[in-house]
C-alpha cells in the first residue's frame, strides 16, 4: 500500500514537526511491515520542517526561497524518520521525484524498478517532491497527486491519504455544521464541486487534489481512502476494512501501465481538437485518430510528442503520442489519409495517432 501524509498532520501550527505524531505513524507502519505488507510512505512537510529550523514565522512566497528552506528541512525530516524507524528495527530509503523523473519513459521504469527493488528487500521507501530543484514547470503542485502516480507506479492494492479531514462531506463542514460524511463514493464527479481548497496555512492541496488523486487511483484499478492522519490506528483500521474516512472505489476496465503513463506522468506539448465524427470513432469503434477528424491544432509539438485532443466543447478527452509534428498536421488535418502523401511529400502512417499510442478519458475528462 502507499500512505501519504500532509505537512498538516504531522507539524504542529508552529511548523515544527509534530513528534507524537510521526511516532503513531511510523510504529503502525513497522507493524504492517513485520505482518508482511508492502508499504511506500509518501510524506510532506520539508518545506514546514524548514521553515521551523530557519526560524520563520510562515511559508517563503518565492520559487528559490522554497526551494532554500526545503533543503534544510529534507534533511531534517528525513532524520527524524530514520530515527523512528530505527527503534522498530525498520530501515528506509529516501527517494525524491520531480515530474520529469516519470515524463521519461526510461526514468519511470527506472523508478518504479528502484522501488519494487527497494520493497523486495523490506524497505520502506519514504517519497517525496523534490522542492529543491523542482521548478514550476516539472512540479507535480502537490504530495496528493504525487502519491496517486507512486500507488499506479508501483501496482498498490491501496491508497491511503491521511488528512486533518475525517474524509469527504456533503458540504464543508467548516460551515455547515449538518454536513454529512460520505462513506463510499463510486465517481468523483459526483460530488466534485464540493471541494475546496487547502485546509490550512500549512498545507498545499485541499479536496480537490485528493479528488485529483482519486480519478489516478480509479482509473489505476486502485481504491483510494481519505482519512483523518490524528485518528489512532487508522492505518491498521483501513487494511483490516474498518470504517474510516471515505472509500473511493476504482473503476473495472483499469488502465494498462503504458496508457497510465500516457495519462498521468507524461505532459502534452500540444493540443488538437477534433470534430463529433471523430469523437465517435475513437469511443464506439475503437478506431485510431486521422487526419480527416482534427479541425484546429495548437502549440508547437514534434513527431513522438505527447499531445491533448479536445472535443468540439474543448474538452480533454484524451491524449496520444502524435505520428507527426504541429507543422504537418496543421497541413493534412481534415484531409483523407490517402491525400497525405500529396500534402506531405512522404507518409509514413495512415494515422495521426494510432490507437496503441491513445488513450481515452470519461466524458467528464481528464485531472
Amino acid at each position: 500500500m502507499v500512505v501519504k501524509v500532509g505537512t498538516s498532520s504531522i507539524t504542529y501550527p508552529t511548523y515544527r514537526l509534530n513528534l507524537e505524531r510521526m511516532e503513531r505513524l511510523v510504529r503502525e507502519i513497522a507493524d504492517l511491515t513485520n505482518r508482511g505488507m508492502e508499504i511506500v510512505l509518501v510524506t510532506s512537510g520539508a518545506i514546514g520542517a524548514g521553515i521551523s529550523r530557519l526560524g520563520f514565522t510562515q511559508r517563503p512566497t518565492t520559487l528559490p526561497a522554497k526551494q532554500a528552506v526545503a533543503a534544510v528541512g529534507q534533511g531534517l525530516l528525513m532524520q527524524v524518520y530514520e530515527k523512528l524507524f530505527s527503534e522498530y528495527g525498520q530501515v528506509v530509503a529516501q527517494v525524491l521525484l520531480t515530474r520529469e523523473d516519470l515524463n521519461s519513459r526510461e526514468r519511470y521504469l527506472n523508478s518504479r524498478h528502484t522501488l519494487l527493488e527497494l520493497m523486495r528487500y523490506r524497505v520502506v521507501p519514504i517519497v517525496n517532491e523534490n522542492d529543491t530543484v523542482a521548478v514550476d514547470e516539472i512540479k507535480f503542485g502537490d504530495n496528493d497527486t504525487l502519491s496517486a502516480l507512486v500507488a499506479a507506479l508501483v501496482g498498490a492494492d491501496l491508497l491511503l491519504l491521511l488528512s486533518d479531514v475525517d474524509g469527504v462531506y456533503t458540504s464543508d463542514p467548516r460551515q455547515n455544521p449538518d454536513a454529512q460524511l460520505i462513506d463510499v463514493i463510486m465517481s468523483i464527479d459526483d460530488i466534485i464541486g464540493s471541494a475546496g481548497g487547502a485546509g490550512s496555512a500549512r498545507g498545499t492541496g485541499g479536496m480537490i487534489t485528493k479528488f485529483q488523486a482519486g480519478r489516478i487511483a480509479s482509473r489505476s484499478g486502485i481504491p483510494m481512502i481519505i482519512a483523518q492522519g490524528s485518528r489512532d490506528g487508522v492505518i491498521h483500521s483501513a487494511v483490516d476494512g474498518g470504517q474510516v474516512g471515505t472509500l473511493f472505489l476504482p473503476e473495472t476496465d483499469r488502465l494498462n501501465a503504458r496508457k497510465q503513463w500516457l495519462a498521468f506522468y507524461h505532459q502534452p506539448q500540444g493540443q488538437i481538437r477534433i470534430d463529433s465524427g471523430a469523437k465517435t470513432a475513437l469511443f464506439r469503434a475503437g478506431k485510431s485518430l486521422l487526419a480527416i477528424g482534427i479541425t484546429q491544432v495548437q502549440g508547437s509539438f514534434a513527431a513522438g510528442d505527447l499531445i491533448s485532443i479536445l472535443d468540439e466543447a474543448s474538452r480533454e478527452i484524451g491524449r496520444g503520442l502524435s505520428n507527426y509534428d504541429s507543422g504537418e498536421v496543421e497541413k493534412i488535418k481534415g484531409r483523407h489519409s490517402d491525400a497525405i502523401t500529396g500534402i506531405l511529400g512522404h507518409k509514413d502512417y495512415d494515422e495521426v495517432i494510432h490507437r496503441d499510442n491513445l488513450v481515452l478519458f470519461p466524458e467528464e475528462g481528464v485531472v
